[in-house]
């Protein structure tokens, strides 16, 4: 086995890298010590003090008590239920035997990592209707810790400090304009005595941006815009030197959408320090709107979109970029998971990056000057490009730019695939990137009425066809659909720009990965397990029923002379969302938010649970005319789809709409669609972009849809086994 390093001396540089200023005392806690030495470390195993583990972010822990000889005695030892039956997509963070998790609605919840005895909780108080501009789910992904406080990001825009001992407040800045659809579902990261924190809002229409606050005092430090101002003019930021000089002559100068929906290009997840580099990488994502021939009328590659951009973290200053998809018009974004890592490359070490982004291909990038190494399909379908050139730019398939066609193109990977936000981990052990991939394929059209072509007050705003790429009125291929909407865990080699070894599974949007130096690679599944696989070899060693979808990364700590793994349950998030036909069986499992913490010879064990029960289909007769459902299928595709399911077909974390009671109410549903009887729960009025008129019309057309359904689909798919099952899966 090759026992890759991360570079002689690199502790001592990342120390001396990573200094910083002591800031506002707070009172000791088990944080008080996490500071940039201890991130830079890669420490004893003890803690898992940041979301990735550390600045490296390979999720890797040096951990060996539980190993390959003896995972298979992994028991529960301790279990928590969470109040928010959404998305689940955050990484505890522990440090000196404390757990830090955050869960939907910004929540943040304490325990004690050894007993899970509560410490204490916070809510921020999201407003529930802030939910419509959340374009994948209300989820949050976890806290950073430094010097005794976290750092909480939250869905309304704000960044709040709490004291970690207690929970309490110590300072709350608002990072967005809370005018705009900004959001924020991502993890800070603390630099230097600095906190630096971005955003998400794309599809509805906002300017990327990343911004730095004093980690004591909440004081802004720097700002980098990742798009130009649409308004031609500097922002007076640190970004205004590099947009004038690189990027303003990469995007359209007259017309295009981008002048009014601001392009886009938000970091709403990726931001990497690299203490031996003192560099700070930001992975930023998608176009606004999507379509790059609405948005810049097909002109440039539009800088800095779904690029890696590196900055030095004092000043925000731009050093370099590499854009892994130039002129982006299908949301390839490059937001996801960031691993750095010193390997051997061509008979020498090399200083890389690594990224397993939507658009399929593995990236491998020298971070000394962000030059592309090397970059290869790590999924078996990529439709859009062949593979990249010596310059680094994609070689593409000219179908792909459906805006100069003028005719649909069905992609894979696509906006929901071939990796999202689910964490990548790379172990040093076995030189291997683990990656939770998925392929699901998608039909970008181009829209062929004006008002699918323009921004509207609320929903998405893509510019592409949303209701004609709703599954069609035809069994065979909604069930081509689902069996082709396929997981996988991928083992991926760097140097070599291949696949070790693969795990395939029936379904996607299956969970995080995390690698321990016991030869173990963690993942959960959205149909109920958590698994642990050799390193080496991927050969399955230990599944536990979970009763619930796994979307989440693990981690891992010591509390006294005891290993922990710990993993945060349930399913929601933007895939399960949008297109629930295609995750078949993964609909009918249930959706239970927990905190699942596990060691060798744990005795304890999660309730009994209940049997999975789906409603069978019985909407009111379909008597609405032709023209009403169509008119109702176009609404339904604009504004409804991306949370209650391409075609209605809900996946049991919102509301089911072709099986609502809601449904046989006409009164009811209009207070619903139109007066935002339920604004409180999130779903918010529709009056700005509808009439009490066109809201009957989505009715009319869900009711005929749920019509359809019950006459050409199948009954509900037998429940998922619960049982613990020990599949071989791999294959070399």
């Amino acid at each position: 086995m090759r026992r890759w390093t991360i570079g002689r001396g690199w502790a001592a540089l990342a120390l001396l890298a990573a200094a910083g200023g002591c800031g506002r005392d707070v009172p000791r806690n088990a944080v008080s010590g996490v500071d940039g030495a201890m991130l830079a470390a890669a420490g004893d195993g003890r803690n898992w003090a940041a979301a990735g583990y550390n600045y490296l972010e390979q999720r890797f822990s040096p951990l060996t008590q539980i190993n390959a000889g003896n995972v298979a005695q992994l028991g529960l030892a301790w279990s928590a239920n969470l109040p928010d039956a959404r998305g689940q997509e955050s990484t505890p963070i522990v440090i000196d035997g404390k757990l830090f998790v955050t869960g939907p609605w910004s929540k943040v919840f304490a325990y004690d990592a050894a007993t899970g005895r509560p410490l204490w909780q916070y809510d921020p108080g999201v407003d529930r209707a802030k939910g419509a501009q959340a374009c994948c789910d209300v989820v949050n992904r976890g806290v950073a810790a430094w010097r005794g406080r976290l750092y909480l990001g939250t869905l309304d825009g704000r960044l709040i400090a709490l004291n970690a001992g207690t929970g309490a407040v110590d300072w709350s800045v608002q990072t967005t304009d809370t005018s705009k659809p900004y959001t924020i579902t991502g993890v800070p990261r603390v630099v230097k005595d600095m906190v630096v924190i971005g955003n998400g809002g794309a599809e509805f229409g906002v300017r990327g941006y990343v911004t730095a606050y004093d980690a004591a005092t909440g004081a802004k430090k720097w700002r980098f815009y990742t798009v130009p101002n649409p308004n031609g003019s500097p922002d007076g930021e640190v970004s205004d030197r590099v947009l004038h000089d690189r990027a303003n002559a990469s995007w359209s100068a007259q017309g295009g959408q981008w002048h009014q929906s601001g392009g886009g290009g938000t970091v709403w997840d990726a931001i990497v320090y690299d203490p031996e580099l003192d560099q700070l990488y930001l992975g930023v994502g998608n176009g606004s709107p999507w379509n790059h021939g609405l948005r810049s009328n097909g002109q440039g590659d539009n800088l800095f979109l779904s690029s890696i951009v590196a900055l030095k973290p004092e000043t925000g200053e731009y050093l370099w970029h590499y854009q892994e998809t130039p002129g982006e018009t299908w949301d390839f974004t490059a937001t996801q998971p960031i691993a750095l890592a010193t390997i051997p490359i061509g008979g020498r070490p090399r200083k890389v990056l690594m990224q397993a982004p939507k658009n399929g291909f593995f990236f491998v990038v020298d971070r000394t000057n962000g030059r592309l190494i090397n970059a290869s399909k790590f999924i078996d379908h990529v439709t859009w490009a062949d593979h990249y050139g010596a310059d680094g730019r994609p070689v593409e398939n000219p179908a792909a730019r459906f805006y100069r066609t003028g005719q649909p193109f069905l992609a894979v990977p696509s906006a929901l695939a071939a990796h999202n936000w689910q964490p990548m981990a790379f172990s040093p052990q076995t030189g291997l990137a683990y990656v939770p991939a998925q392929e699901v394929a998608m039909a970008y059209i181009p829209p062929a009425r004006p008002q699918d072509a323009q921004a509207h007050a609320i929903g998405f705003n893509v510019g592409t066809d949303t209701a004609d790429g709703m599954y069609p009125r035809n069994a065979q291929q909604i069930a081509a659909a689902t069996a082709g909407a396929t997981g996988s865990l991928v083992a991926w080699d760097p140097a070599t720009g291949r696949a070790r070894w693969k795990v395939s599974y029936p379904t996607p949007w299956n969970g995080g990965t995390m690698a321990t130096a016991g030869n173990l690679v963690f993942q959960g599944t959205s149909l109920g397990e958590f698994r642990a696989y050799a390193a080496d070899t991927g050969r399955q060693l230990f599944s536990y029923p979970t009763q619930t979808g796994v979307m989440a990364g693990a981690a891992t700590y010591m509390v006294g002379n005891t290993q922990y793994v710990a993993v945060m349950t349930g399913r929601g998030g933007a895939l399960p969302l949008a297109i629930g036909y295609a995750i078949g069986r993964a609909r009918t499992v249930p959706n239970m938010p927990r905190l699942l913490v596990f060691r060798l010879g744990g005795t304890a064990h999660l309730p009994a649970a209940a049997p999975v029960e789906v409603a069978a289909l019985n909407p009111p007769a379909a008597t609405a005319a032709a023209a009403d459902v169509e008119a109702g299928r176009q609404l339904f595709g604009r504004y409804c789809q991306v949370c209650h399911g391409a075609s209605a077909g809900g996946a049991g974390v919102l509301p089911d709409l072709q099986r609502s009671g809601v449904l046989a109410d006409q009164a009811v549903w209009r207070q619903v669609l139109i007066d935002g009887m339920l604004k409180d729960q999130g779903m918010v009025s529709f009056a700005r972009v509808m009439t009490a008129a066109q809201a009957e019309q989505v009715r009319a057309y869900v009711i005929d849809e749920a019509n359809w359904a019950k006459t050409h689909l199948p009954g509900p798919i037998a429940p998922a086994p619960s049982a613990p099952r020990m599949p071989t899966g791999a294959t070399q």
